[in-house]
């Protein structure tokens, strides 16, 4: 006969049977049921989770009962089923939501800037153009990142269920399978956000290999991508992470570190493929640009992977950096080494403004957008110190800078002070390859000048100052004095006037060789000169200007004056004639005179 505690333990057994077989029957009728839970309504939803609940308490009821018998442990052994079961389908279910009422990335309505399309070719030998970075104001944590750069990257009207879902999952300690659905499935769509930027996967030796022209694109398309990935997408991904587990401790952060982790460290992948790359100097703005988008970022870095679970992206990503800070110094060194050894064989054509003129000043000029992080970048860098320009001593040169910058001199300014003057160095060596002397002093005073007006008439007169604009100023209308000294002093001696001499007069054989000497000379230089080019249109109408006062006066005082000795049918041309003539002068284009009246 049972006793009264027997009667209660079998009650009590019954009870929880008849309780679990409820439960199983409701979680076991979607077994066969191949449609999904949450597409059945929310009081479908309901019931499923409060049976996966009942699961979960008759578990805890079973556990804490402590019972031995055989029928004890088969009551848990199907509440475990039951519960393993649901668990499956909760993360089935999961996973569709997920995936289901995923919202569409449209890269292309994000308020960034592109810099692909702007047409700048930075390998360019003439010319750059212009090219500016967009800043954008850096923010402390991603908690204060304003509400437009947040997306909702999963509908908003299926979050509460699959936080329902989470802690359902958290809560019957199947917390694994739940981060590890929710990982696989936010990865494949932080993947598809890069496709959709356009970001490609490359192994190192892939970029390495890359041509320049490939590359250049390419990091453009990267710089581009990297600041709506970070400050859009991972944004709005930890927000997603935080709404869905709120109540799950520090899954959150796990989540999203596991989710966004591998497409982070590709993206840092091609940046430090690009940094142990070549530093050739076409590569300086592209460096440049790739550093201060991730200076840029680096306090949503920081903010976005905290503490030990995304200290592995923390950590590459401040590695990156600082090896693309080390690319941009290298590659300055590399710029000034170029153009310290960029020798010719052979003089520039017609001593116009040298290419490698045009190339370092339009250099210099872009490199203005970047002075905040080149004076950052360059502010303890002492590998190259200033040089002096070519024809400047210690003492001028030391007193030219300070006076220009009583203040102290930027980090920047140093470095492009030291690049002129090496480039000016060169163009000295450049111009001994011109036999002519007033040649030489032609092709410095083109190349001066450009400099000069490069500096003037852009933002490169707040970084070199006005002192350095007169300095060169004057060396350039030097060089061009010492131009019309070569060119005409001998043959201007021909004209001059020796009537007031203690000898008698000079005689009219002598006036007249003397002019034709003139003649012949004045000829030569026409033929001669006007091959050679004076890009700057002020320019050479002043030095037309100049070298006219100067030949016409001596060519009309002299026939003035020796008329009567000569005879005019030696004259073979008249001030006009010759005014015109040299106005001809420095256009490029090679000529020669054939005057009818020549004799």
């Amino acid at each position: 006969m049972a006793t009264i505690d027997d009667e209660g333990v079998e009650g009590l057994k019954s009870g929880i049977e008849e309780h679990l077989s409820v439960v199983e029957e409701k979680i076991m009728s979607w077994e066969t049921d191949e449609s999904m839970i949450w597409d059945s309504g929310p009081d479908e939803a309901f019931e499923y989770l409060s049976a996966v609940d009942e699961a979960r308490k008759l578990i805890q009821g079973l556990e804490n009962q402590c019972l031995n018998g055989e029928d004890e442990k088969e009551l848990l052994r199907r509440a475990h089923d039951v519960l393993q079961l649901a668990m499956q389908r909760l993360e089935e279910e999961f996973k569709y939501l997920l995936v289901q009422h995923r919202q569409p990335f449209e890269p292309e309505h994000m308020s960034f800037r592109s810099s692909e399309d702007d047409g700048v070719d930075v390998g360019s030998m003439v010319s750059f153009g212009d090219e500016s970075f967009e800043d954008s104001a850096r923010r402390d944590s991603v908690s204060r990142t304003s509400e437009e750069c947040i997306i909702d990257l999963v509908h908003p009207d299926v979050i509460h269920d699959l936080k329902c879902i989470a802690n359902s999952m958290f809560m019957s300690n199947y917390d694994h399978e739940c981060r590890q659905a929710y990982v696989i499935v936010r990865k494949d769509a932080l993947d598809e956000c890069l496709f959709d930027l356009e970001i490609e996967k490359f192994s190192i030796e892939d970029v390495l290999k890359m041509e320049w022209g490939t590359l250049n694109s390419k990091i453009k398309r990267w710089v581009r991508a990297m600041k709506v990935f970070v400050r859009r997408y991972l944004a709005s991904e930890k927000w997603l992470c935080d709404q869905i587990f709120s109540e799950s401790g520090l899954a959150n952060f796990v989540c999203f570190v596991e989710a966004a982790k591998a497409p982070m460290l590709q993206l840092l992948n091609f940046a430090e493929a690009i940094s142990i790359g070549p530093h050739q100097p076409e590569k300086l703005v592209r460096f440049l640009d790739m550093y201060e988008v991730l200076a840029d970022l680096l306090l949503d870095i920081d903010a976005l992977f905290p503490d030990e679970a995304g200290s592995s992206v923390k950590v590459e990503y401040h590695e990156v950096l600082k090896r693309l800070a080390d690319s941009v110094r290298a590659t300055l060194v590399e710029f000034k080494n170029a153009v310290a050894t960029n020798t010719s064989t052979n003089p520039f054509a017609g001593g116009g403004i040298h290419h490698l003129t045009r190339y370092v000043m339009n250099y210099l000029r872009l490199l203005v957008d970047y002075k905040d992080t080149l004076n950052l970048l360059l502010k303890n860098d002492r590998s190259v110190p200033v040089l002096l320009s070519p024809d400047s001593s210690p003492s001028t040169e030391d007193e030219s800078t300070s006076n220009d910058f009583s203040g102290g001199v930027s980090a920047m300014t140093l470095h492009l002070q030291s690049l002129t003057s090496i480039l000016e160095a060169n163009l000295h060596e450049k111009s001994k390859l011109y036999r002519d002397a007033s040649l030489q002093h032609f092709f410095l005073m083109n190349n001066i000048h450009y400099m000069a007006q490069k500096v003037k008439n852009s933002e490169l007169r707040v970084i070199f100052g006005d002192k350095w604009i007169r300095k060169h100023n004057w060396k350039f209308q030097q060089h061009a004095m010492d131009y019309e000294r070569a060119t005409w002093s001998t043959i201007l001696s021909f004209l001059k006037d020796e009537s007031n001499s203690s000898n008698s007069s000079i005689s009219r054989t002598l006036l007249k060789e003397r002019l034709r000497s003139f003649y012949v000379a004045f000829e030569e230089v026409y033929r001669t000169q006007t091959a050679w080019l004076i890009p700057d249109v002020q320019l050479r109408e002043d030095l037309r200007i100049s070298t006219s006062l100067k030949v016409i006066q001596a060519y009309r005082t002299f026939v003035g004056r020796q008329m009567y000795h000569i005879g005019e049918k030696h004259i073979r041309y008249n001030a006009e004639e010759m005014q015109d003539y040299l106005l001809d002068l420095f256009e490029g284009s090679q000529k020669s005179l054939h005057n009818p009246h020549r004799r």
